[in-house]
């Protein structure tokens, strides 16, 4: 499972006197390479890279993405580092920040698969100074999913490659392996992450506790600078449920006299009421810009035909209740 938000992350740091630039494309080639051993990392790297002025924060000397070429070299990073300093703007160089999303194989008990965003590598020199910062959003390195769920193979073929690449990276970075505090979804440690446990010892549902109600809170926060309908009511609302291919998905909610209408995902539809919900905030946006009530909007919605991720408004007139937590409730069951 991929979560919204870090599961796990670790850092390293130590003291080092040579030029930042330098320090923070090596140590970001090196750690890679760590991680593409064990197939945590594949393909070539792109190195996002920031050189922020002395004394000015919001100040850059440069800022770009450089793909890294073959190999993690002591000529690849010369080659790097030339290409930088050759776009430096004039000032005095203060941070040097890099970073690389990394797509990686996870094995599961159907084989083997490419996951975007497998982790974030983030590096950073500072006042002589190198910091690094290692976050995976998987559960595959735990022995049960988010969800509570065992997962003895997955665990198998995913933990002890982490564990490796671990140790690996503190050898390559000459620092120990730093477990960051506690995430919502896990407990890092020096060779991996450890599952919460409930009060009498089961494994927690860490997923439905926080990740389904973080995710889906786009559905319930007004933007404060885009203009649109709000989302969020207290008073009575007209809604239909949405229905798609695997069951109920949520309900597509408005009312008039609070200026208000958007989507209330049901916990049950998981991943697919979030999809499905962004796609009726789309539809209620473009509404909103034809100067469409909240209920009229509702109402000519429901015309839409059936579609593959955003589902159908079923009923041929809207429902409704009284008070919004009312809807919640419903959405909650």
């Amino acid at each position: 499972m991929i979560a919204s938000t870090p599961v796990a992350r670790w850092t390293w740091g130590r003291d080092d006197t040579a030029d930042a630039l330098v320090q923070c494309i090596r140590d970001s080639l090196a750690a890679y390479s760590v991680l593409s051993a064990h197939r945590l990392a594949c393909g070539e790297p792109k190195i996002k890279i920031s050189v922020a002025e002395s004394g000015r924060s919001d100040s850059y000397l440069f800022r770009g993405e450089l793909p890294t070429g073959e190999g993690v070299s002591t000529e690849a990073t010369e080659r790097l580092s030339r290409i930088v300093e050759s776009e430096l703007r004039p000032g005095r160089i203060g941070s040097v920040d890099t970073s690389v999303e990394c797509a990686g194989i996870i094995v599961d008990e159907s084989g083997e698969f490419l996951q975007e965003g497998l982790f974030q590598l983030s590096i950073s020199a500072f006042a002589d100074f190198v910091g690094t910062d290692l976050a995976t959003l998987s559960d595959v390195w735990m022995p049960y999913n988010l969800k509570g769920i065992p997962q003895p193979v997955v665990y198998a073929k995913n933990a002890p490659r982490l564990a490796a690449a671990l140790r690996e990276l503190a050898v390559v970075l000459e620092s120990d392996t730093d477990p960051e505090d506690p995430t919502y979804f896990g407990k890092p440690t020096e060779t991996g992450v450890e599952n919460y446990f409930e009060d009498d010892g089961s494994p927690s549902d860490v997923w439905g506790r926080f990740e389904i109600p973080y995710r889906n809170g786009i559905f319930r926060q007004t933007p404060k600078f885009e203009p649109g309908y709000r989302r969020a009511a207290s008073g009575g609302v007209l809604y239909f449920p949405v229905h798609g291919r695997s069951g109920l998905l949520g309900y597509l909610w408005a009312s008039d006299a609070e200026d208000a209408a958007s989507f209330e995902a049901r916990d049950e539809a998981d991943l697919d009421g979030y999809r499905a919900g962004l796609v009726w905030l789309d539809r209620l946006h473009d509404a909103y810009e034809r100067g469409l009530s909240p209920t009229a909007a509702l109402i000519e919605l429901r015309s839409l035909p059936d579609t593959p991720v955003a589902g159908v408004l079923a009923g041929e007139v809207p429902l409704e209740v009284s008070e919004f937590w009312e809807l919640r409730e419903l959405a909650c069951r």
